[in-house]
């Protein structure tokens, strides 16, 4: 008996490149003490208001079923926040509560392609991607993005992949690489999903986290919104990874069939954490400042490092909470680098080559420990980088 085709193409290339993180893992495990800056897990953890009106809320009763396209007060809030921060009309009928970004990921594509319809991306990419096209029945397309634009995606390119595509997949404030997309950036985007007919699916969960310059939404662009799906999630902007709370707004027609979808796969979110999340959206941008704040200063941090050195070269991070390094003057790829990096010094990051061929040479350093501590893994980070470059 064999399992369907579509499980084991899901990772066509093993593991990713995450092999750095799993060995840190089982270090940890094994009583090594690891200074970990791989995922995007903030080291402050969920604010005790916020636990403590989920706590409320499941005691009141709430942990029934709760209505399968959210509850009316957390979309009623959610659209209410994209409509101030972008100025495009929203309401609750645009909003599909899910659980968590991923899940807004996968339900998004499904939405909006059928089975060997070619979808596209920006490689750097979010480790999943890949892979969330290819379970959605998708052929996948990336289009490289190069460190000689700061990794931000070009029209020329996005106009020579598009040919045949469905969909394009965009990724602002970027993860790996910490980089805010520009107006020109959105306005080549733009241009093409219009001209090739595309579908943009926009993934915004970073939105709280813009050190420099804007976080601009491609769905507030000319001609956009009826062709724009924007994921969000509460995982990065309050600190709540582990409750899987998260949302897709786009046209009412396309969000009344991904409630029908939601029906038959995920049946919704508990509705204990729909509060909590209700409850901390409306605490304001206050709250999500106060999350973002150690991100910025970390990068400061990092920021004036770097600047005493002249080996390791930092990818402008105009936000999310990672930074991508260039390490190619070492001479090593980002694999050995990585792997090299946790050997000597029990320091893991994540190789470039984890988010695609375009951050070959290059790794990325999540800023998620405390000051401090982050300030001293860069200091021998960037030491062993000098080690490395006088043995080459």
């Amino acid at each position: 008996m064999e399992i369907a085709n579509r499980m084991v193409t899901l990772s066509c290339d093993g593991t990713d490149g995450w092999d750095v993180f799993y060995r840190a893992r089982r270090m940890k495990e094994s009583g090594i003490s690891v200074t970990e800056l791989t995922i995007g897990e903030h080291d402050i953890g969920t604010d005790l208001n916020i636990l403590i009106e989920m706590n409320r809320s499941a005691q009141a009763g709430n942990t029934g079923y709760a209505a399968v396209p959210g509850t009316d007060e957390l979309r009623e809030t959610v659209a209410r926040r994209i409509n101030e921060r972008t100025g495009v009309s929203t309401t609750a009928a645009n909003i599909l509560i899910t659980p968590g970004g991923q899940a807004a990921l996968f339900a998004a594509h499904l939405a909006v392609l059928d089975p060997g319809e070619v979808a596209l991306y920006c490689d750097p990419y979010y480790a999943t991607y890949p892979g969330t096209l290819r379970a959605a029945g998708a052929i996948d397309r990336s289009i490289e993005c190069i460190p000689e634009n700061n990794f931000q995606p070009q029209k020329s390119q996005i106009q020579a992949a598009a040919n045949g595509a469905k969909c394009l997949l965009v990724n602002s404030p970027n993860n790996p690489t910490g980089v805010v997309y520009d107006k020109n950036t959105w306005l080549g985007i733009a241009e093409v999903c219009v001209q090739k007919d595309l579908w943009l699916i926009s993934d915004e969960v970073y939105d709280s986290q813009v050190w420099e310059g804007e976080h601009i939404t491609p769905r507030s662009l000319p001609k956009m919104e009826p062709r724009t799906l924007v994921i969000g999630s509460m995982s990065k902007s309050h600190a709540m990874t582990g409750s899987r709370v998260g949302w897709v707004c786009g046209p009412e027609t396309v969000i009344t069939h991904l409630i029908n979808l939601a029906t038959h796969t995920t049946y919704g979110v508990p509705g204990y954490i729909q509060d909590a999340a209700n409850f901390a959206l409306n605490q304001g941008s206050k709250l999500e400042m106060e999350v973002a704040a150690p991100f910025d200063r970390r990068r400061k941090i990092a920021v004036k490092l770097i600047a005493m050195q002249k080996i390791i070269k930092a990818v402008p991070c105009s936000g999310a909470m990672y930074m991508m390094l260039d390490i190619r003057n070492t001479g090593l790829t980002g694999e050995v680098f990585a792997n090299r990096l946790l050997d000597k010094k029990n320091i893991a990051v994540m190789p470039g080559e984890s988010f695609g061929r375009s951050a070959k040479g290059h790794i990325r350093v999540a800023m998620t420990v405390d000051d401090e501590r982050f300030k001293k893994a860069l200091e021998e980070l960037l030491k062993f980088a000098a080690e490395e470059q006088t043995k080459s």
